[in-house]
């Protein structure tokens, strides 16, 4: 559906005008006109004196509208050189408590890679694998991928689709809801199932981090949402479970493009830092450079990776490879510990999923206590060095 003005109707009056919130409605030409900021919102629908502005519905509206006939949970497994990506994993994990709420089953679409991959997504939660191997999707590509992706769905029907929001996933999936004609949330950072209308409940930061967006898809399906990588926790490997794996043929696919080489960026960091199992990291409150130094000393005791807070990275104390939150990477280590960081909502998305966080702070109101395991209020200049101290002293 959208909302258009009848140009027949409109006597350019502009009551309409004043009415749209998101300044949608323009005068043009003497008449009124929606342009590209239209949200839908239905304000303008009961203001026309002469109702002139009405809803109308777009092609494939129709087929759209029975919801009741989509089911199931669909995860995207994205692979990279054959082999299947972590966020794919963690994807299952999430799906399946999705489906178990909903009572449906969990599927998996695999596009390139190997049959015994396959499997091993099955061994992680998946009820069943949708599995394309032609050499087509051997390396990434737009245009075969979101063809593949989009025949599966409008075959298939699931009510439910994730993906990771990586580059791959950030860049096909939008296709995919375009040609679906249906909704999608980036960058989730927590889903849900409403208890009432068993709508997808898709949650991410908002208006550059300062509020958590809960956002529904409640008039279209699927309902599509791609999530941050290692915000969600994976699901219990069972290396007996068995389940079906169905074999698609890559028919009527086109592909304008082809890609030449892949060249991967050489990592900044000695340790990964998404796969770190030790993370320590730096805030504004860390002073500069010698506070700095003392956090990477702390790092290279435990055998860690160095973090850091967009204010460090601004402050040129960091390199942006190792900022940690919204705008930087997401992490899930066994263990955290924050030095001088406050605590902006913009830092937790990216680490409040960590299993154990250690906040040090001088100051005691700081937000990171309410999200910390355990909290040290102290001058970081006399903390970490004894924490070092005491390190190496157990080490040794």
């Amino acid at each position: 559906m959208r909302i258009v003005v009848t140009t027949e109707g409109c006597t350019g009056c502009g009551q309409c005008i004043d009415s749209c919130p998101y300044t949608s409605l323009v005068m043009k030409d003497g008449k009124a006109f929606i342009n590209e900021y239209c949200q839908f919102c239905r304000n303008c629908l009961s203001i026309c004196p002469e109702g002139a502005i009405v809803e109308i519905a777009d092609e494939g509206d129709a087929e759209q509208a029975d919801l009741s006939a989509y089911k199931g949970v669909w995860v995207f497994a994205e692979q990279r050189g054959g082999k299947i990506a972590p966020v794919a994993y963690e994807l299952i994990g999430a799906g399946g408590k999705l489906a178990h709420e909903l009572k449906t089953d969990l599927s998996a679409v695999l596009l390139g890679s190997t049959a015994e991959e396959a499997k091993e997504l099955i061994r992680w939660g998946a009820d069943r694998v949708y599995h394309a191997a032609d050499p087509v999707f051997g390396t990434f590509n737009d245009e075969p991928y979101a063809q593949m992706l989009t025949s599966l769905i409008r075959q298939h029907k699931p009510e439910i689709v994730l993906a990771g929001a990586t580059p791959i996933g950030r860049s096909f999936v939008p296709r995919v809801a375009a040609r679906l004609k249906t909704g999608l949330t980036a960058d989730c950072t927590a889903l849900e199932i409403d208890g009432e209308s068993g709508h997808l409940l898709q949650v991410r930061p908002a208006f550059g981090g300062n509020i958590m967006a809960t956002i529904l898809c409640p008039n279209s399906r699927p309902q599509i949402a791609t999530v941050r990588p290692r915000v969600m926790k994976r699901a219990q490997y069972d290396a007996n479970r068995t389940g079906e794996i169905i074999p698609v043929a890559a028919e009527n696919i086109t592909c304008r493009t082809k890609v030449l080489e892949t060249v991967k960026e050489a990592s900044e960091c000695m340790v990964n830092l998404q796969d770190a199992e030790f993370i320590i990291s730096g805030g504004r409150g860390i002073g500069g450079e010698k506070g700095f130094a003392l956090v990477r000393e702390l790092a290279d005791v435990l055998g860690g990776a160095v973090g850091a807070s967009r204010a460090a990275v601004d402050e040129g104390w960091a390199p942006y490879s190792h900022q940690v939150g919204q705008t930087g990477k997401t992490v899930c280590p066994r263990i955290y510990i924050a030095c001088g960081i406050s605590g902006a909502v913009q830092h937790l998305v990216g680490m409040q999923s960590s299993d154990i966080i250690i906040a040090i702070n001088k100051n005691p109101e700081a937000p990171i206590f309410n999200v910390a395991t355990y909290g040290l209020v102290g001058d970081l200049n006399e903390v970490l060095p004894l924490l070092i101290k005491k390190l190496k002293e157990a080490k040794q």
